[in-house]
């Protein structure tokens, strides 16, 4: 193999791993590991980034055979020159010559066989319990586009990736430090959950066309456009009455912080009801959306760690 073909494959890799994107589960793991070091007092960096390095190979499985799928079922091919944005049409690995199929395939086996191994580990030397965590991020990261289940052609995805990256890995990431679960935490992980969802509902927009004619039936693709922004703006607001529930069960009105990002979803509903027709003029939509999940995790952090200040 010569240079240009390593520099294609590493170019590849790097563009389906998608770093920029990892912030969807490092948020959530932060969280947990605040969490953990705020109602137990300890912290383990070792098992911390051992979790986050077993995540990050199921993401980037999750990635490759989605792109797999959805380069095999047309959605990514059949995106129009016009609603081709930074949001739409998977990673674009096989469309920009990047990689072919084969290599993503190959690509998302050896990342999903690596999270395992790690996950073994932690299930082996850490906390058993950890096994039932780890046994539903394979199974969701392998089945979200794969059969027989293929949630996101079914219209589960975005449950899928809520649950995933919200309860799942917040309270999963808490475990492995403390050997517990903690209501708090579950609580504090739905409005991640919430508005990762979100950040995928709206993603939808430029590839409607593309998934209706390949058979990916998400919600966006059920409901219609028009209809499925009023999803978009009940998966903020459930977002933010979480929030609220969140600091009233816990009496630590710090967790009403993330209230700050409240304007970037407004107007982010504004443009999406306006423009859910004009892909150019929604990416502020999506840019937004993906904003208000970025400030609302980053002080969802905060809020955890300022009782310690004040204690």
């Amino acid at each position: 193999m010569n240079n240009s073909e390593l520099i294609r494959l590493w170019n590849g890799f790097w563009q389906i791993a998608d770093p920029k994107i990892w912030i969807a589960s490092t948020i959530p793991m932060a969280l947990g590991g605040v969490l953990a070091f705020t109602h137990q007092g300890s912290f383990s960096w070792s098992w911390f980034l051992i979790g986050v390095a077993a995540i990050y190979m199921l993401e980037i499985g999750k990635n490759a055979i989605n792109e797999y799928i959805d380069y095999l079922s047309g959605v990514d091919r059949f995106v129009s020159p016009a609603n081709r944005t930074p949001f739409s049409g998977g990673k674009k690995t096989i469309i920009d010559g990047k990689l072919t199929l084969q290599e993503n395939l190959i690509i998302g086996i050896i990342t999903v066989t690596l999270g395992c191994l790690l996950g073994f580990f932690v299930v082996l030397i850490r906390d058993f319990n950890v096994l039932w965590f780890g046994l539903a991020g394979v199974f969701f990261a392998l089945f979200y586009s794969l059969p027989p289940f293929k949630f996101a052609y079914r219209g589960l995805g975005e449950f899928v990736v809520g649950f995933t990256f919200g309860p799942l890995i917040t309270t999963g990431t808490y475990l492995v430090q403390t050997h517990t679960i903690s209501l708090e935490v579950v609580l504090a992980s739905i409005p991640l959950g919430f508005i990762i969802a979100n950040v995928l509902w709206i993603n939808q927009y430029p590839d409607y066309e593309a998934d209706l004619k390949g058979g990916k039936m998400n919600g966006v693709v059920r409901l219609g456009k028009k209809k499925a922004v009023n999803v978009y703006a009940l998966l903020f607001g459930l977002a933010y009455i979480s929030l609220l529930a969140l600091s009233i069960y816990t009496f630590n009105f710090f967790w009403l912080l993330p209230l700050i990002s409240l304007p970037l979803a407004l107007r982010a509903i504004i443009v999406a009801r306006r423009h859910f027709n004009d892909i150019p003029r929604l990416v502020e939509a999506n840019a937004k959306t993906i904003q208000v999940y970025q400030l609302t995790g980053l002080t969802m952090v905060a809020a955890a760690l300022l009782p310690l200040l004040f204690a």
